[in-house]
Formats: structure tokens, C-alpha cells, sequence
């Protein structure tokens, strides 16, 4: 089954939007989330979720300027027997259950969007195949909706794979039933002109596993704001991520956990690499550990390595408990450079100093890598990787 579709340049259409959950929260210094535009300010750069983010670079997505004279986003969709792929309206009341709007951009994306895409697996159903969505940019200014829902018990894996150039700004809507199995690799391999802002909203049912995998390569500024929230107890998420950024480019990771439910767990690892003028990434990872939500076991990481000289990282991990009655809470993040004993190692034992970095590279993104599980997509990012690392020595 396939589908394709193209989301329309410079669409400013709005309409209604069914709700089916409650509000989330952003983060303590940002505004309510809300799918009106009008709630948020046009952002200028001091606030605390804009700070790091270049403006000026966003061609117009943060203040309603943008648009295009023509071309935008082709979306298609490859899935096997038994998913269900739909192209829906505005008023669909599927749309916007996972989570609301919590930046500018994002309620933008929101009230632009004249069709979404919905996979729907239906329930206790196993797919032994992934479902393939291909977003290939077309040139211009596009904005995007997807949504992708498991019935109860069912157990999928998902590639959203980006391409091509646009300014894209899109939110997809993860809604998992209970007891269910959902990984999504998302790869961001955009060409080097492009401009993506999404929001990722996932909400996760009772005792249901969610793994997401964002890989981040091209582009010149992506801007990435996943969130996980919890519609019953005994629920886990899992959130990696790695992202290579190269000369000149903009890369941010702003991640919520929500535990906003008793009993549930979080796990967050991303790992990235930086070389040449220029380079910025930043991640920002926010756990909020409300206080219903006793027996929470949460932990995040972030590690960086900076390979030349004039990249910059800025990683903020926060960790917020408003309940003593938990299992577990922590978080770690660190920045630095090769190490040169491992360097001195594998030089000593005969490996060339160049080949000797390109080795500590990739086992530093190995793990995360492994995680995907399938053989075709982690080829293609391994042989990314390697090209990156090719350029930078």
C-alpha cells in the first residue's frame, strides 16, 4: 500500500481541530500550549526556548512571514498488509490527541496544514515490515501534519525519512494503545540549505513501549522538540538520538518527559559529533516528574564530541520532581574532545592517527546506531557517518 502527498507552499488555511487530550505542559518558563498562533508571541531571541535558536535563519517561520512561489514537501507512504493509510481533513478528530502546540512554529504548522497523513495499525496486529513514510522537500515553504496510531497490543516500526530541500514546519502525533510496541526512526538528511522545524508528540498508553531514534545530518537549521506523555500507568519510552553537525550548521534536540502518570519510565541517550566553523548544536533535554506520578524511574544523557576547532555545543539537562516517591531520577551531560589514550592505543598497535579517529567516531556512535535494528537504515547511517568523518580529517 502507498500513498502519495503534497502539502501545500505557504498554505495559511485554518479550521478546527478536535481534541482528544488534555493540555501538556511546555516547559515552566514558556507559554501554555495552545493550537492558536495568537497565544504565542512573535519570539526575538531572549527567550529561554529561542535563545540558541538562530531567527533569521528560520526564513520566516516564527513570525507568519513565510512564504513561498511554489513547490513544498511530497510525502509518501509505504506500509504492509493490515496498516491502514489515510489522508484526512481538518477536522478529523484523530488529530491532535497525542499533544498541543508548545512554540510559535508549531501552532503555526497546526493551523496551516490542509491535509494530514494518519497510519493506523490496527489492534493485537504485528507487522513483520516497517512502514517506510518518505518526506522529500520539493523547494519552498511547506507545513505538515502526520499521525500514526496502534490499536491496542500491536507492535510496529516506523522510518520517516527527509530529504531534498524545503522549509518545512510539521508536527507528528505518535498515539500508541495499551500494551503496545512502537519504534520510529526519524532521519533528518536534509540538503544543506533546508530549514526543518517539527514537534513530536508521543503519547503513550498503559504498560505500551515507545522507542524513538532521531538521526540528524543535513540541513542548515533543524530544530527538533520531541515529547512524551503518558495515558496510563506502567508505560516506557526510550529516546536516542544522534546528530553529526558540519560547517555552518544549526542542529537542536529539545526534548520534554512528561511523567504526568504513576509507575512509568524514561530513558534518553543522545550522542553527537561536531567539526568545522560554525557548527552549533544544542540539545535540550527537560524531565518533569509530576506529583502524581509516584514510582517514576526517569534518567537522560547527553554526550558531544567536538572534532576541529570553532564548533560550539550547548547542552542543558533539567530534572524537575515534585514527588519524594520515586524509583530512580538522574542525568548526565559532557562535552570534550577525543580521548587521547584511546587515540594513543590504537596507534600503538599499528592504526594510522587518522583511521584512529574515524574508529573512535564511530564507536562512539555505535551503540546508539544498534539500536534501529534494521540492517539497511543503519548501513545507510554507518556510511554517513563515515563520509562525514572522511571530510573532517
Amino acid at each position: 500500500m502507498a500513498e502519495a502527498q503534497n502539502f501545500p507552499a505557504g498554505s495559511t488555511t485554518t479550521g478546527s481541530i478536535a481534541v482528544a487530550a488534555e493540555s501538556t505542559v511546555a516547559t515552566r518558563m514558556s507559554a501554555p500550549p495552545s493550537f492558536d498562533v495568537a497565544d504565542f508571541p512573535v519570539p526575538h531571541g531572549r527567550e529561554e526556548e529561542w535563545r540558541f535558536t538562530p531567527l533569521e535563519r528560520l526564513r520566516g517561520l516564527h513570525d507568519g512571514t513565510a512564504t513561498s512561489t511554489g513547490g513544498g514537501v511530497k510525502v509518501a507512504i509505504e506500509a504492509p498488509e493490515g496498516v491502514t493509510v489515510e489522508t484526512v481533513g481538518r477536522d478529523d478528530s484523530r488529530l491532535g490527541k497525542a499533544g498541543i502546540p508548545v512554540d510559535r512554529v508549531a501552532a503555526q504548522a497546526y493551523s496551516s496544514f490542509e491535509q494530514a497523513s494518519v497510519v493506523t495499525v490496527a489492534k493485537e496486529a504485528v507487522l513483520t515490515e516497517p512502514i517506510r513514510i518518505a518526506v522529500h522537500g520539493e523547494g519552498g515553504v511547506a507545513y505538515g501534519h502526520q499521525v500514526v496510531e496502534l490499536g491496542a497490543f500491536a507492535e510496529a516500526v516506523v522510518v520517516i525519512d527527509h530529504t531534498g530541500d524545503a522549509v518545512l514546519a510539521a508536527n507528528v502525533d505518535y498515539v500508541l494503545g495499551d500494551g503496545a510496541k512502537l519504534t520510529v526512526v526519524s532521519v533528518q538528511d536534509w540538503d544543506e540549505n533546508a530549514v526543518h522545524v517539527g514537534q513530536h508528540n508521543a503519547l503513550v498508553g498503559r504498560d505500551a513501549s515507545f522507542k524513538s531514534i532521531v538521526v540528524t545530518f543535513g540541513g542548515d537549521v533543524v530544530r527538533l522538540h520531541p515529547r512524551i506523555a503518558y495515558a496510563g500507568t506502567g508505560g516506557e519510552a526510550e529516546l536516542f538520538g544522534l546528530y553529526f553537525t558540519d560547517r555552518g550548521q544549526h542542529q537542536e534536540h529539545r526534548l520534554l518527559v512528561d511523567h504526568n502518570t504513576p509507575h512509568c519510565k524514561s530513558n534518553v541517550a543522545y550522542k553527537g559529533a561536531l567539526q568545522g566553523d560554525g557548527a552549533h548544536a544544542v540539545w535540550i533535554g527537560d524531565v518533569l516528574i509530576q506529583a502524581a506520578a509516584e514510582g517514576t524511574d526517569t534518567y537522560e544523557m547527553n554526550r558531544n564530541l567536538v572534532l576541529t576547532d570553532g564548533a560550539r555545543v550547548d547542552s542543558v539537562p533539567n530534572l524537575e520532581i515534585e514527588t519524594g516517591e520515586i524509583v530512580g531520577a538522574g542525568h548526565a551531560s559532557a562535552t570534550g574532545r577525543f580521548d587521547d589514550e584511546q587515540l594513543f592505543y590504537l596507534q600503538s598497535r599499528g592504526i594510522p592517527a587518522e583511521e584512529a579517529r574515524r574508529l573512535v567516531v564511530r564507536g562512539f556512535f555505535a551503540e546508539l546506531v544498534q539500536q534501529i535494528g534494521l540492517p539497511d537504515v543503519e548501513a545507510r547511517l554507518l556510511d554517513k557517518i563515515e563520509a562525514e568523518l572522511k571530510a573532517s580529517v
